[in-house]
């Protein structure tokens, strides 16, 4: 059934892993400015409590990884929100912390196929119905992890890294359909998240999760960890008509952070 029609003010929006932290942020920011919503992610629960909390969101579990449930996605997304205007490629996994010479292959692996894979195979089969869209905009979530490389967070850099690559090859094939492509690359993002990210990193060094902490805040000229709800902003910008010149680019929020 079809839920709403393209225009400036009513875009039709794919997000996915929307169910928590910066995707729910994102879904929230689109549908307060008037678009229709279909979020995606693995996790089912909190799809069930996205929808109770956001009148009209349409929500599907999916595992990025399986494309058995990538081609199921797309398909049901277009047909609930009748076409396709943004999408938004949020997805992606953390992956371990250690250093490259004890990094465990099936964990690489396991980054790639979620982070690169997924968002590949999601983007090549949104593409088709993106350019039925007059103005379409494909949003992608790097990192500054991917900007500066991650000590002893190896694939979830290299893959951050190839997200970048691939947004700019993406707006270099699709600009000639007015489909524009971008990442966002966050810094320190405050939630549950960044929390697990850095007791992994004061396990790996050795160090204590305090000492981690501090360092991550003193490297930031803002002295504060990135709101999700800045990054949500970000992406209902870039993909208005107010951002229609804006492709290509990697756009950093990380409060600027010396490793950029």
């Amino acid at each position: 059934m079809e839920i709403g029609k393209a225009n400036k003010m009513n875009q039709r929006v794919l997000i996915t892993a929307g169910a928590s932290g910066i995707g729910r942020e994102i879904a929230r920011a689109f549908v307060a400015n008037g678009a229709t919503v279909f979020v995606s992610d693995i996790d089912a629960t909190g799809l069930d409590a996205l929808s109770s909390e956001i009148e009209g969101v349409v929500t599907k579990v999916c595992d990025n990884s399986k494309r058995s449930d990538v081609e199921a996605l797309i398909p049901a997304a277009v047909e609930a929100l009748g076409g396709l205007d943004v999408l938004v490629n949020n997805a992606g996994i953390s992956g371990p912390t250690a250093p490259v010479e004890q990094m465990d292959p099936d964990k690489w692996e396991e980054v790639m196929n979620v982070n690169l894979n997924g968002t590949f195979n999601i983007t090549r089969l949104a593409i088709p119905h993106l350019k039925q869209s007059p103005a379409a905009s494909i949003i992608i979530m790097s990192s500054l992890g991917g900007r500066c490389g991650y000590p002893n967070r190896s694939a979830y850099s290299t893959s951050k890294w190839g997200l970048m690559g691939f947004a700019k090859t993406l707006a270099l094939e699709l600009g000639a359909f007015n489909i524009r492509a971008n990442a966002i690359a966050p810094g320190v993002v405050s939630g549950e998240r960044i929390e697990r990210v850095l007791e992994g990193r004061a396990k790996a060094e050795g160090k204590t999760l305090e000492t981690v902490t501090a360092f991550a805040m003193s490297i930031q000229a803002i002295k504060r960890f990135v709101d999700p709800k800045d990054i949500a902003a970000l992406c209902v910008f870039i993909a208005s008509d107010a951002a229609k010149s804006i492709s290509g680019q990697i756009l950093p929020i990380d409060n600027y952070s010396v490793a950029s």
